[in-house]
This record gives C-alpha cells, sequence and structure tokens, in this order.
C-alpha cells in the first residue's frame, strides 16, 4: 500500500540558514571543461540561467557526492553539496584538475546557502523568483537557484554574500525543509551513504542528474551498464514510518530476514509530528508482497508513500 503525505502547506512556507549544505567554486577558463570531465551531468552546455544536478563517481560507478551546479559567469560554476562532504570531495577533485585552467576553492565562508519554500517566499522574491525549476535569476549579488518542488510547495537555494541581511521570511524549521527536501524525490548524497549507490538506484537519472549523451566521467562505463543492460536491481522509494530515520540505516523484508533489502539514502521527521520520512533504496523484489522493516526484520514497519515521478514500469 501507499500512503499519501499528511502535513499542512502552512508549516512549510519561509526561509532557513542551511547549514548542512557547502558551496565549492570552480573559476578559470577549463572549469566547465574539467567538471564536465568528473560529473555525470553535462557542464559545458548549461545555460546561465538554468541549475543542474549531477553526481561525482568513484571509478566502481559509486557516488561519492552529489551536486545542485550552475554558473555565475562564463569561467565561474558554483556546487551545492552536503557540508559534510565538501573537505574530501574538494581535495579529490583537485587531485585531477592538473594542467587545466581551474582553480578549486570552498566558498561556504564567503557565501551563505539559504533555503526558501513556499508561496510566501516566491511573494517576497518578487520578479526575482524562478519561473519553473531548474531556473536560475540574479537578486543583486545573490543567485535564486529553483529546485525541484516538494509537496506542492516551490523550494530554492538563495546564494548570496555571507554578510547580507537575511531573508525577510518567517523561520522555517530545519525538519520542515529536510522533509521537503526527502520528500521532493532528490537524493544527496552524504557522508553516511558514500560509495553505496551507482547513480540509478537512487534515481538520479529520472530526476535529470545523468547525461548519456555527454564524453567519459569517472564510473561512467558502469553507469551506462546499468542503464542498458538491464542489471539494474535496485531503486529509490520513499517510506514513512513511525521510528526515527537516519542516513545509512538498513532496511529489511519481512520474507528476507538474514540480509538488508535497501539503505536509507536521506531521512527527516515528518512536520506533523507523525514519525520520519525517508527516501531509502531498495531492492526491487522487496516491493513484491511482505512487509518492509528498520533495522531488523522485526524492527518497526516502514510504509511506501508516494514518489513524485514515476518509475519506469520495467523497473517498478
Amino acid at each position: 500500500m501507499i500512503i499519501g503525505a499528511m502535513t499542512s502547506p502552512t508549516t512549510l512556507n519561509g526561509a532557513l540558514r542551511l547549514s548542512d549544505w557547502g558551496l565549492i567554486r570552480a573559476q578559470g577558463a577549463d572549469a566547465a571543461t574539467f567538471l564536465h570531465g568528473q560529473l555525470t551531468q553535462d557542464v559545458t552546455a548549461l545555460p546561465l540561467d538554468q541549475t543542474r544536478l549531477g553526481g561525482y563517481c568513484s571509478a566502481k560507478g559509486r557516488l561519492l557526492a552529489s551536486f545542485q551546479f550552475w554558473k555565475t559567469d562564463a569561467q565561474t560554476v558554483l556546487l551545492a553539496c552536503s557540508a559534510d562532504l565538501l573537505a574530501p570531495t574538494l581535495k579529490r577533485l583537485s587531485m585531477f584538475v592538473l594542467r587545466a585552467q581551474c582553480k578549486l576553492s570552498d566558498a561556504s565562508a564567503e557565501l551563505a546557502v539559504w533555503g526558501l519554500a513556499g508561496a510566501e517566499a516566491m511573494a517576497w522574491l518578487g520578479a526575482d523568483a524562478p519561473a519553473r525549476p531548474g531556473a536560475v535569476t540574479r537578486r543583486g549579488e545573490a543567485f535564486v537557484v529553483r529546485l525541484a518542488d516538494a509537496e506542492g510547495q516551490p523550494r530554492c537555494l538563495l546564494v548570496q554574500p555571507a554578510g547580507a541581511e537575511a531573508p525577510a521570511l518567517p523561520a522555517l524549521a530545519a525538519d520542515a525543509w529536510r522533509w521537503l527536501e526527502v520528500r521532493s524525490g532528490v537524493v544527496r548524497i552524504v557522508a553516511a551513504t558514500v560509495e553505496q549507490f551507482v547513480p540509478q538506484m537512487v534515481n538520479l537519472e529520472l530526476v535529470g542528474g545523468v547525461s548519456f549523451q555527454k564524453g567519459c566521467y569517472p564510473g561512467q562505463e558502469i553507469v551506462a551498464r546499468s542503464q542498458y543492460r538491464g542489471t539494474l536491481k535496485r531503486r529509490a522509494q520513499l517510506l514513512d514510518g513511525d521510528a526515527a530515520l537516519a542516513p545509512g540505516q538498513e532496511v529489511f523484508h519481512s520474507a528476507d530476514p538474514g540480509q538488508p533489502a535497501g539503505l536509507v539514502a536521506l531521512a527527516a521527521p515528518r512536520p506533523d509530528g507523525g514519525g520520519s520520512s525517508a527516501l531509502v533504496e531498495l531492492k526491487l523484489s522487496a516491493l513484491d508482497g511482505g512487509t518492509l522493516h528498520l533495522g531488523s526484520a522485526d524492527g518497526p514497519l516502514l510504509q511506501r508513500a508516494a514518489l513524485p515521478y514515476a518509475i519506469p514500469a520495467e523497473a517498478a
């Protein structure tokens, strides 16, 4: 059984400083070209008024990090990622710059990342509000990056100088923002899930995070093989439960208690106090009958909720 959401939109309006997000800046004549050869998504063809999702994979095709990225000008790309992965990701990427004209740096101290959600936030942005998910606008020295909507609520990243005034909006609870992030169906790789997933296991290609037309990048052969040879046996699903959920926790199926059926990729408490929601990477076989449980086959019960996008029928 798939259950729906149970929270009020009035709790999902406002602004929150996102302390768990960080920013990497790539700058130089070869910045876009360098990143194009490292990420799962096309960077060179990205227009200045658009943002994209992308993954950074190991040679085995496993995600080391995920990014929301956009160009601030012809020679600069900003990449927003999980703050707990910024330092190791920056270090690893820097190893491969070599002779490319690209300087990588941590821009987190210089630029503040805010999460904006709801109609009130869009009204505050006014003419600077991006018209649709995937669009980027300028607001003075700031960038407004429209993310995927969640539970009918528009969401944006506001990236502005660290010393700028906070948005004149109600305070948005951290759990409310995190819950919307989960319900958007877009996984953000965090420290607890590094190297756990091939991109398709967390639906990254379904939400625009993988290009199959671009050239090579680390792990590209494995990602392509998973896409075209029918070897994909796992997908991300939305699950709800009464227990607290956290990235890295294992999920078990009642019919197979000896081994985990999946792994929590991203999780958050429900704003209405009704337990937690999570994006969970699961064996497709675990969706056929039986029940899903946290931690063990007799652990707290988890129930499927509806994703905001369709999973291909052959992998559903």
